[in-house]
């Protein structure tokens, strides 16, 4: 059976969907948008599950889209890490059934913002530290256990690829093959956590067509940006969606 929303709450759904869409364009701190709307309508753990089908085909047409432009070797070094971070995530989950953990992921997202922020004004600080292993590797985990606890890093992964000055086109080839890769993995742990079952599906089904467009509007705008433009949204929507996890507002 479907849900027994109202209108509203329907309508609620389909902007939800139009903003996993254009998260998948290349402003991945649009994703706060679906996170708070599907938190509302459901609760913020039963929309984990019902959201991450909806990435997953966001996630298939961010990459038919974006597949030329894609950094394999930084994908070579934030997925091992971000599965491991999965695994935790899962374990957290089954763990603490009624824990709130938006203020704790608010926190880490704010805190690379800030240092983002800080290496924009002071260009010397943290310059080799971006580019280095054990950085790909911190942050592919937190990557990991926070879309796994509230498909939540996609500010994280954005974050990242900011900091290395990734061109806005890699930055979205690269970003659409980690998280359909990420993504796949966690169906069998939301699965498992009984977050999937036929009823979310259905749901899932009836929204599709809107994430495809959002896809797409968000594809024209970006396009439209310039490289200065876009890095500095990244961040900007970055800080929001951290605040808003956070609580601030």
């Amino acid at each position: 059976m479907l849900p027994e929303f109202t209108l509203g709450q329907w309508l609620l759904a389909g902007v939800a969907a139009l903003g996993i869409g254009v998260s998948k364009s290349g402003l991945p701190g649009v994703s706060l948008l679906h996170v708070v709307i599907m938190a509302s309508l459901f609760s913020a753990r039963e929309s984990t599950g019902i959201v991450l089908p909806m990435l997953v085909f966001g996630d298939l047409c961010a990459v038919a889209v974006f597949r030329r432009h894609t950094r394999w070797v930084l994908l070579t070094r934030t997925l091992p890490p971000a599965v491991v971070g999965v695994g935790v995530g899962w374990w957290i989950l089954g763990q603490f059934r009624h824990f709130n953990f938006s203020p704790a992921i608010g926190s880490i997202v704010f805190v690379l913002a800030l240092m983002q922020f800080v290496r924009d004004w002071q260009g010397e600080w943290f310059e080799k530290v971006p580019h280095s292993r054990l950085f790909a590797w911190v942050m592919g985990f937190v990557a990991g256990v926070t879309t796994m606890l509230a498909n939540a890093a996609g500010p994280v992964m954005g974050l990242y690829l900011l900091a290395i000055s990734l061109p806005k086109k890699e930055f979205v080839g690269t970003s659409a093959w980690f998280f359909l890769i990420i993504n796949l993995i966690k169906v069998p742990f939301s699965a498992q956590l009984g977050l999937i079952n036929p009823h979310t599906l259905r749901f899932n089904l009836l929204l599709l067509p809107l994430i495809a467009l959002g896809l797409f509007l968000g594809k024209s705008v970006v396009s439209r940006l310039s490289q200065k433009l876009f890095d500095s949204l990244v961040l900007v929507f970055a800080i929001v969606a951290a605040l808003k996890l956070i609580g601030a507002f």
